[in-house]
């Protein structure tokens, strides 16, 4: 009971108060954006598995397949950020001194920061997987206890996951010392992606697009019937649900149960291990961490080699600094070098020569994909490193309101700062791919061109938003991108991206048509569009990174 308690302030603080017409306003554009993200994921996943269902035999299978993928990376999401939140919900929050000095008992302020943390981590992944499940409901004409389960089997796969990764942090905290808590989470990230990783290649779905490397077509069908790992959780919600699809009530509910039980035992493990080890745990979290760079001369080297102005070099050194004191901000750029390599890597496998398309074209069809690929990660990294960059200044943004310098100007040098690596970045991805797929000189010229654009315009977009939705009272500002100036900000970024490619498809797809297939060559009315098409681009991305920011200031002086 004192558990439940303990999560009243939260649940009196999501409701709307009287008066406030703006959270109204907030929650209704919100309300209405993530319907048209839902919907959009539902459409796009009934058009794949009616694609599906057209080839014969196997369609089936090539769904459940599918469904496997998933459900082991819905896992491994979920995993990902139930470590992450659930660190900083235990650990690091502010509240927790004053929690901690009330007359509860550490295991119910544990259990209600575990369940806190249970929906902070899970609801975006069961916000994406529902759509696409009720897509599965819809195509097979599944019947209730299908809709049924897959509530419950969400539900039971978020509970697994937070349990496992609350026993790891309160493992992790007990064992390293406490001054190396960041530490911990640089560990802790490495191993979620490299676990999220792993289990994605563990299940070799590019082996589904080369069937002649088996030996025979039954081979191949009995692949396609292979059951996952058995000791997954993952892989009793799938057969859970592949079940409930086939009208197996029986079996569906047992694999339910299973999942379900599991999550139990966990839950008890949790709150055994909690009441013997958590309170001390936190006290070992409470020492000061020490930074790996103490005193760094890169900063001082840089500004030798590119002479900068002084309020931009003062601004520099302090943004460098306390970007390589916090561990939580260096380490994942271990993290990044790694999303790289296997980003390339993921190109490099692909099997083109086993597919029955012109290779030229394909080619250069998959490099113009890789351009929303690549802007995609951008976005991502975006999310996690410019749009918390307003409110990582936290309560000493007074500072900034009093130094000589304008909040036009302060945006702008932040920009500054982190345009030229994520424009590195986004070349790399889009160069290194184009090489690898042997695409033409002319995609490769439109590549770099259009990563030129969006990289300023979805930077713009992170940084104006960061600003305009800023809170210098989070505890922890990389959560901010899970609040509503979040969202937007990934919406309207993809939205962008989406905008962007569908300008150049068409003047793209001419040009392809006619240097592969040598059918009507391109005159002067198609490159006068496709001129017009790329201007469009440059126009848009130039206004999206003015307009963003132009917002962002506005809302900061008000």
């Amino acid at each position: 009971m004192d558990g439940l308690n303990l999560l009243r302030p939260r649940w009196l603080g999501a409701l709307p108060k009287a008066g406030e017409g703006r959270s109204l306003v907030r929650l209704a554009s919100l309300a209405v954006l993530g319907s048209v993200f839902v919907v959009g994921c539902h459409l796009i996943t009934i058009r794949v598995l009616r694609h599906f269902q057209q080839a014969q035999d196997i369609g089936n299978l090539l769904a459940y397949k599918l469904l496997s993928l998933l459900m082991v990376t819905s896992f491994s999401l979920l995993l990902f950020s139930a470590i992450l939140t659930g660190l900083t919900k235990l650990f690091l929050s502010r509240d927790l001194e004053l929690i901690h000095s009330l007359p509860v008992a550490s295991e119910s302020l544990f259990t209600a920061r575990w369940l806190e943390s249970v929906v902070d981590a899970s609801w975006m992944v069961v916000v994406f997987a529902i759509p696409v499940l009720a897509a599965y409901g819809r195509i097979f004409h599944a019947g209730m206890l299908f809709y049924l389960l897959t509530i419950i089997d969400l539900a039971g796969l978020c509970v697994v996951a937070s349990a496992i990764a609350v026993l790891a942090v309160m493992l992790g905290v007990f064992l390293v010392p406490a001054s190396r808590l960041h530490g911990l989470v640089m560990f802790l990230g490495i191993a979620a992606f490299v676990g999220l990783y792993v289990a994605f290649r563990l299940s070799r779905p590019e082996r589904l697009a080369d069937p002649e490397t088996f030996s025979s077509v039954l081979v191949y069908v009995e692949h396609l019937r292979g059951q996952q790992a058995w000791y997954l959780p993952s892989t009793w919600c799938t057969e859970s649900l592949k079940a409930a699809l086939n009208r197996r009530s029986l079996a569906g509910i047992m694999d339910s149960a299973m999942l379900w039980s599991f999550a139990l035992f966990l839950s008890g493990v949790s709150r055994i291990v909690a009441r013997h080890f958590y309170f001390r745990a936190y006290s070992r979290s409470r020492s000061a961490p020490v930074p790996l760079f103490r005193n760094t001369p890169v900063a001082d080297i840089w500004q030798r080699i590119f002479p900068m102005p002084g309020t931009f070099r003062g601004l520099f050194v302090k943004e460098w600094r306390c970007f390589f004191r916090d561990q939580a901000q260096w380490s994942q750029l271990i993290l990044i070098c790694a999303l790289v390599v296997v980003y390339i890597y993921n190109y490099q496998a692909l099997p083109l020569d086993k597919l029955p398309v012109r290779t030229e074209y394909l080619q250069n069809l998959l490099a113009f994909l890789n351009m929303a690929l690549a802007a995609f990660v951008l976005t991502a990294l975006s999310g996690r490193f410019a749009y918390p960059a307003v409110s990582a200044e936290g309560r000493a943004f007074w500072l900034i309101r009093s130094a000589p310098i304008t909040v036009r100007r302060w945006l702008w040098i932040k920009f500054g700062m982190v345009f030229l690596p994520f424009w590195l970045l986004g070349l790399v991805l889009v160069v290194a791919c184009n090489l690898k797929l042997d695409a033409g000189a002319w995609m490769m010229g439109l590549s770099i061109f259009t990563m030129t654009m969006l990289t300023p315009a979805i930077l713009g977009l992170g940084l104006g938003l960061g600003a305009a939705f800023a809170d210098f009272n989070i505890e922890n500002p990389t959560q901010s991108i899970t609040s509503f100036g979040g969202m937007v900000f990934m919406i309207l970024s993809a939205s962008l991206i989406g905008l962007v490619l569908m300008i150049e498809a068409g003047p793209v797809h001419r040009y392809l048509v006619s240097q592969v297939y040598h059918h009507r060559p391109m005159g002067l009315w198609h490159w006068g569009m496709f001129g017009l098409s790329i201007s469009t681009v440059a126009a848009i991305c130039a206004a999206t990174l003015l307009a963003a920011m132009r917002y962002g200031e506005k809302k900061l002086l008000q």
